[in-house]
C-alpha cells in the first residue's frame, strides 16, 4: 500500500479464530478453552473516539497483520476486549473467514450508506470477501443486488449466493447492463473496493442523491472525479474503514442466527502460506482463503 509503512518482518493475517490458551491476570469473563473470534482492530481504548464507541477512528488504530503481527502463527496475544464468542454452528475455518470482510461490509452497508428496503445496490467485485458479505447484508435489509464478477465460475457462485442480477465485467459493458436493469435512474447505492478501474463507471450509474461507499482501492487510488455528477446529481461519496466493536458483535450475532454466512474458497495448511498468497494473487478466489494452523 503506497504510503503505508509495514513494520517488516511481519506476521500476516488479520482474521483469526481459535481457543483461549491463557489469560492475563486482570482478564474477567473469559475461560481457558473457549472458542473465540478476534476483532482485528487495535485501538488505545482511552481517547475520545474509543470512549465514544468509534474506535476505528482512534489515531492509534492498527490492524492485525498490517501494522503489527497477525494471526499466521500458533499463538497470538490480543486484548480481551477484542474477543467475541464463536457461534456453535461455525467450524474453525468459517469463524476465521468473518472478521474484516463482514465488519467492513456491515459498516459500509448499514452505517455509512444506510441501505434501505427496496433500494438497488451495485456491489463491485461481488466475489471478494467484502463483496459476498455485502450481498448477503443488502438482501437481509430488503435491497435488490446487482453484482459484478470476472469469470463464469464466479458468476455461477454469485447466482448460488442469491444476487438478483450479475454482470460479467470482462465481457459486458457494465454501464449498459446496469441501465438495462434499472433504467437511466441508476442504482441507489454502490459498494466498492476496486478503485481506479470502477470509479468512473460508478459515477455514471449512480442515481441522483445516490451513495457510493468505498473501503479500498485495489486497482489504484488515483481516479478522475467528475464533479458535475457530484453536485448536479447530489451524489455522496463515502469512505469507510473497518468498524467498531458493537457492530462486530452484531454481525457475529447475525451469523450465529444463520442470517449471514461466511463463504470460503479454499483452506491451506499454514506451511503452504506461500501457495495461498499466490492463489490470491491469481484473483481466482471466491470469498475467503483460510490458513489452518493445526
Amino acid at each position: 500500500i503506497e504510503g503505508h509503512p509495514f513494520p517488516l518482518p511481519l506476521v500476516p493475517c488479520a482474521d483469526i479464530s481459535g481457543e483461549i490458551d491463557s489469560l492475563g491476570s486482570a482478564v474477567r469473563g473469559w475461560e481457558i478453552g473457549q472458542g473465540v473470534i478476534v476483532s482485528p482492530g487495535l485501538s488505545c481504548g482511552d481517547c475520545d473516539a474509543c470512549n465514544a464507541g468509534a474506535e476505528q477512528y482512534c489515531r492509534s488504530y492498527k490492524i492485525l497483520g498490517e501494522s503489527c503481527d497477525g494471526g499466521a502463527s500458533e499463538y497470538i496475544t490480543v486484548p480481551a476486549r477484542n474477543l467475541v464468542l464463536k457461534p456453535d454452528l461455525l467450524d474453525w475455518p468459517e469463524a476465521a473467514a468473518l472478521s474484516i470482510p463482514f465488519l467492513t461490509a456491515w459498516t459500509m452497508v448499514r452505517r455509512r450508506a444506510n441501505v434501505q428496503q427496496g433500494e438497488t445496490v451495485l456491489v463491485q467485485a461481488g466475489g471478494s470477501g467484502v463483496g459476498v458479505a455485502a450481498i448477503q447484508m443488502c438482501q437481509l435489509l430488503g435491497a435488490n443486488v446487482i453484482a459484478t464478477a470476472g469469470s463464469p465460475e464466479k458468476i455461477r457462485k454469485l447466482q448460488d449466493l442469491g444476487a438478483d442480477h450479475i454482470i460479467n465485467y470482462r465481457e459486458q459493458d457494465v454501464v449498459k447492463e446496469v441501465r438495462g436493469i434499472v433504467g437511466r435512474k441508476g442504482v441507489d447505492v454502490i459498494v466498492d473496493h476496486v478503485g481506479a478501474d470502477t470509479f468512473g463507471i460508478n459515477q455514471r450509474v449512480l442515481a441522483w442523491a445516490g451513495r457510493m461507499v468505498l473501503c479500498g482501492a485495489t486497482t489504484g487510488h488515483k481516479v478522475e472525479l467528475d464533479l458535475r455528477h457530484v453536485f448536479f446529481k447530489s451524489q455522496s461519496i463515502l469512505g469507510s474503514t473497518m468498524g467498531n466493536m458493537k457492530d462486530f458483535e452484531e454481525v457475529i450475532d447475525l451469523v450465529g442466527k444463520g442470517l449471514l454466512r461466511p463463504v470460503i474458497d479454499r483452506v491451506f495448511p499454514l506451511d503452504e502460506i506461500s501457495d495461498a498468497q499466490r492463489y490470491l494473487e491469481g484473483r481466482k478466489a471466491f470469498g475467503k482463503v483460510v490458513l489452518r494452523i493445526s
